[in-house]
């Protein structure tokens, strides 16, 4: 990005106001401070008076996001419309995924206050206004690269996850998913939209648990088609161990429910049957 000053130096406020008129959003310290011509200390001064009004962010160290008027009371523009930018000034892979992408997908019900980013390294969550950019990880995430796409946004660009990745993930980030039910709505809104070869060759990407869950949870909610191609997927490997539909209600051996269904398909157990989350 470029910003081509007036004869006489800018303010940082007017620099600023000149980035917004041309459709920018997001600018970075060392521009800025060249634009202007002003040291790093009167820089940080100015940025500073800014992001107490409101009309600045600084998410991290030399990136800065330009609060448009329409974005005050929420106290950032849209997470969308800064992502892209922001992970490729880390130099970090990515896709927004989870709960996100199943709102993207158009998943009912799923508006969704974290704006999730899977990434390669662990990284603290931003706040942005209203909103909180939180990051969860993954290693290899030129594993699942079949499964991310790239969705237009009103500034850009992002990349998020395909339907088939999004399912695997809430159920690979139990912690990011709002509970099993609430995961069972998104099966049953997206399923109609899973490819089975897209999901088959993301299985090998996941944990056999995530794929015996997923195979269930497609299963239950009458998606026959990819639940078979990710039995098939199980069947080319060793035999599965019996793994629980939610783990969480079995942290504690004292206090967990009794088992009601063994699926004997998916070597499942299941402690309470999920239900749709209205």
């Amino acid at each position: 990005m470029t910003y081509n000053p007036n004869i006489s130096r800018p303010s940082l406020s007017s620099y600023v106001t000149g980035l917004l008129a041309a459709g920018h959003l997001i600018f970075f310290r060392d521009e800025a401070q060249a634009a202007i011509g002003i040291g790093r200390g009167a820089f940080l001064d100015a940025a500073e008076k800014l992001q107490k009004r409101g009309q600045l962010l600084n998410p991290r160290q030399g990136f800065y996001v330009i609060v448009p008027p329409q974005n005050l009371n929420f106290g950032s523009p849209p997470p969308a419309s800064f992502i892209d930018d922001l992970m490729r000034h880390e130099k970090r892979p990515y896709y927004v995924g989870l709960l996100k992408a199943a709102e993207l997908h158009g998943a009912a019900h799923q508006a969704v206050m974290e704006f999730q980013v899977v990434t390669d390294k662990q990284r603290q969550a931003v706040q942005a206004g209203r909103s909180k950019i939180a990051f969860y990880f993954r290693k290899d995430i030129s594993a699942v690269a079949s499964g991310i796409e790239e969705r237009k946004t009103d500034t850009g660009k992002m990349k998020i996850s395909s339907v088939e990745l999004t399912l695997l993930d809430l159920l690979r980030y139990p912690q990011a998913s709002g509970g099993l039910d609430n995961v069972m709505t998104i099966f049953e809104d997206l399923g109609p939209q899973v490819e089975a070869g897209k999901i088959s060759v993301l299985s090998g990407a996941f944990e056999r648990s995530v794929i015996q869950r997923a195979g269930y949870l497609l299963d239950h909610s009458g998606f026959a088609q990819p639940a078979e191609e990710l039995h098939a997927f199980l069947e080319r490997g060793a035999h599965p161990q019996w793994t629980e539909l939610d783990p969480s209600l079995a942290s504690d051996s004292d206090l967990a429910p009794k088992i009601i269904v063994r699926d004997k398909r998916w070597h499942v157990l299941v402690r309470c049957m999920p239900e749709r989350d209205e």
